[in-house]
């Protein structure tokens, strides 16, 4: 857990505190000095627009992270929703929401986010919309299994017997459950969340230019790949480094959990 939460405490660090130790403007273009190899003044170098990558970089952390973290969160929530419904609703509610997320689970997450972004149209809000609803059916998914073998539980059965709401009882004795695994798989669906809007970013669906996006920037510097190769090396490090690192919290807290409940 102490993982997680640094994890959390690092990304919104770097989200809120990263563009304030920007060296320059992300957005200044400055023509004389496109393409520059890093150096005393530029130390990452500069893009195709003479725009320094470092500031780039730390202030492209707020829409990679951010909008990764968003969401992230944004899924969290729908998936656990439906997943309750679904384990509280009855059997013809069980079955039909189940279908749903088996229909949206045979399509490919991220196709299915080009799609409807392509459909929608580039920019921030569908980006967000096409990664929402392409990515809750994990979390549905658990919060479904855990739901149905919590609702047999003693003081589960009290509760009901006590005439306590299916809203309350939801909120007492099903989400402390759900806590734990649904932590664990936010993890990986973050992680996932920024590969996502890196991939629409690179093909053109994601943040619009002058944004400093990563999967833009690695768009941007494609076609200098072979003349300046470290402009697009950059971006796609800071992508590969949050996503690892991610991963590995997330490895990190399934293992402290599964000791946890190996002791009990």
């Amino acid at each position: 857990m102490r993982s997680v939460i640094a994890l959390v405490f690092a990304t919104v660090l770097l989200m809120v505190v990263g563009p304030m130790f920007a060296p320059y403007d992300p957005t200044t273009i400055n023509i004389p000095k496109r393409l520059s190899a890093p150096n005393t003044i530029f130390l990452l170098g500069t893009d195709a627009f003479g725009r320094d990558i470092l500031s780039r970089l730390l202030h492209g952390a707020q829409w990679s992270l951010g909008l990764a973290f968003l969401i992230s969160v944004i899924s969290l929530v729908i998936g656990t929703t439906i997943g309750l419904i679904a384990a509280l609703g009855g059997r013809f509610a069980d079955w039909g929401l189940m279908r749903v997320t088996d229909t949206f689970l045979a399509f490919p997450e991220l196709v299915a986010a080009i799609v409807i972004a392509g459909l929608l149209g580039a920019g921030s809000w569908s980006l967000i919309f096409a990664l929402s609803i392409t990515g809750w059916m994990r979390y549905a998914r658990v919060a479904r299994g855990i739901g149905l073998s919590v609702q047999s539980r003693g003081y589960v059965v009290q509760a009901r017997l006590a005439g306590l709401s299916g809203i309350s009882i939801a909120r007492w004795h099903y989400l402390p459950s759900l806590l734990p695994s649904l932590t664990v798989v936010w993890t990986g669906m973050f992680a996932r969340a920024i590969l996502g809007i890196s991939a629409l970013g690179f093909l053109g669906f994601g943040v619009q230019p002058p944004n400093p996006e990563w999967g833009a920037m690695l768009l941007d510097a494609r076609v200098h790949l072979r003349s300046t190769p470290l402009q697009m090396i950059w971006p796609g490090l800071a992508i590969v480094i949050c996503v690892l690192a991610i991963n590995l919290a997330g490895d990190a807290l399934r293992d402290a959990l599964s000791k946890q409940d190996s002791h009990e």
